[in-house]
């Protein structure tokens, strides 16, 4: 019994089907992959660009999942609440808080500064501060102490430099009763 070979043209043909299944396979793989590490990156970036220069902490928010836009809220949320914890915000203590908002890694035309400048003309109601505290005080348990510590201290030392920019005699550094209360405040959620 004699059994029929392919041809040279139809075994090539074949092995040409193979190959080409196989880096399909590989290629959606390797594409997948390479997508992942580019948004992995753009990520990492965007941290940055929002004046988180930590790699620890920056790994510790990636390993939370923690979204840029989640951790500007985070760093933007306390400044407004010290601005409006007088009940009002004057144009020169808008100015400060802006100017040291800026300083702080804002930059102006992004969108967390226009969000900013928005809640400084507009006060946000009290739900806001309330959702602020939960996601404070639920990413910071699931830090660890040194990684905790760090994210506390960045927020309250933008937060403390928002309030005395905005307090005070012709803002000169004071911070109000008010203020104080509200950073108080804060800082017990990071807790």
């Amino acid at each position: 019994m004699s059994m029929q070979r392919p041809d040279a043209t139809g075994l090539r043909q074949s092995g040409k089907a193979l190959e080409d299944s196989f880096f399909a396979r590989e290629n959606a793989r390797l594409l997948e992959k390479l997508k992942k590490q580019e948004a992995e990156a753009a990520k990492r970036q965007a941290f940055k660009d929002a004046n988180i220069d930590s790699e620890q902490l920056i790994d510790a928010l990636m390993d939370l999942d923690v979204e840029p836009g989640a951790m500007a809220a985070l760093s933007i949320v306390p400044l407004v609440a010290v601005a409006w914890a007088d009940g009002e915000i004057h144009n020169t203590d808008r100015d400060a808080i802006i100017r040291a908002a800026e300083e702080g890694g804002i930059a102006a035309g992004t969108a967390n500064h226009d969000l900013l400048e928005n809640w400084l003309k507009t006060k946000p109601g009290p739900e806001l501060l309330a959702t602020w505290k939960e996601y404070a005080h639920a990413i910071e348990e699931r830090l660890d102490s040194v990684v905790g510590n760090e994210l506390k201290g960045r927020l309250m030392t933008r937060t403390t430099a928002i309030a005395k920019a905005a307090g005070g005699f012709l803002g000169l550094g004071s911070i109000s009763k008010a203020e104080q209360a509200v950073l108080d405040e804060l800082e017990h959620a990071l807790e």
